[in-house]
């Protein structure tokens, strides 16, 4: 059995996720559905290092593959681009150790949120259109609120049964041009919805709808307040997954080039 890193990059808007789930399109029953064709009769694995949701998107989103082959894998990569769906494709392959775990050797994880300021033709299912002026200052103040250990269970619907709310942020950056404004957060690990809620909140401190001290008491005690900021799914994108030893990127460079409008 060998193993298999692989690095992917997806546009979510067909599918309802990452995680496979019965019944219903995922990126990654995408793949079982490839990996049955390409090797039929065999149980194979494929892990994820993170579970995005649904219409979420990754621009390097990174797994773990077990096969029964020798496959090179460069083949590996062409094989199963053939096979996958046109809005999922195959970055790179490399051989990693039987040790490697996508998710649990996973050290940081980087999301990009794109909100743009105009209407456009192109980014329905790919940013977040805001009519509203927003204020970059607010903002910028709420990322550094949020940067740090804290505890961010009004940012998620997980239960205290699925695990600790503590998370580790690294750092949010806010990035601006003329047409759109990019969001950049990294962090240990995420909680479900997290990313769009703290986005959701940023928004609204743009706005003026919402003060630092009132976002600023969302991480003393729960609130189900923020639910109602969620950020809707279009302008999320996994970005990055960090692995010990390598390089946080940060920078307006970490925008999707094609909306880079």
């Amino acid at each position: 059995m060998a193993r298999y890193k692989l690095l992917i990059e997806y546009e979510g808007a067909r599918y309802n996720g990452w995680q496979a789930q019965k019944g219903l399109k995922t990126v990654q029953g995408a793949f079982f559905t490839a990996l049955d064709k390409l090797f039929p009769g065999q149980d194979t694995v494929l892990y994820g290092a993170g579970r995005t949701d649904s219409g979420v998107h990754a621009l390097g989103q990174v797994a773990h593959l077990d096969a029964q082959t020798n496959l090179p894998p460069l083949t590996l990569q062409y094989r199963l681009n053939d096979l996958l769906p046109a809005d999922i494709n195959v970055l790179e392959i490399s051989k990693s150790s039987r040790n490697f775990h996508a998710r649990h050797d996973a050290v940081y994880r980087s999301y990009v949120y794109i909100i743009s300021k105009r209407r456009t033709a192109f980014g329905k299912n790919h940013c977040w259109w805001i009519k509203d002026p927003l204020n970059l200052e607010s903002m910028t103040n709420l990322a550094k609120i949020f940067t740090g250990m804290h505890d961010f269970r009004s940012f998620t619907d997980q239960t205290p049964e699925e695990g600790s709310t503590l998370v580790e942020v690294k750092f949010v950056d806010i990035h601006e041009n003329a047409e759109m404004i990019a969001i950049h957060i990294t962090g240990s690990h995420f909680l479900w919805k997290m990313v769009r809620r703290l986005v959701g909140v940023m928004v609204e401190a743009g706005r003026g709808k919402l003060s630092e001290k009132q976002a600023e008491s969302y991480l003393r005690g729960y609130s189900p307040e923020v639910a109602g900021f969620t950020a809707p799914p279009s302008g999320l994108y996994l970005h990055r997954v960090y692995y010990p030893g390598e390089k946080i990127v940060r920078g307006p460079e970490v925008i999707p080039v094609p909306l880079n409008f």
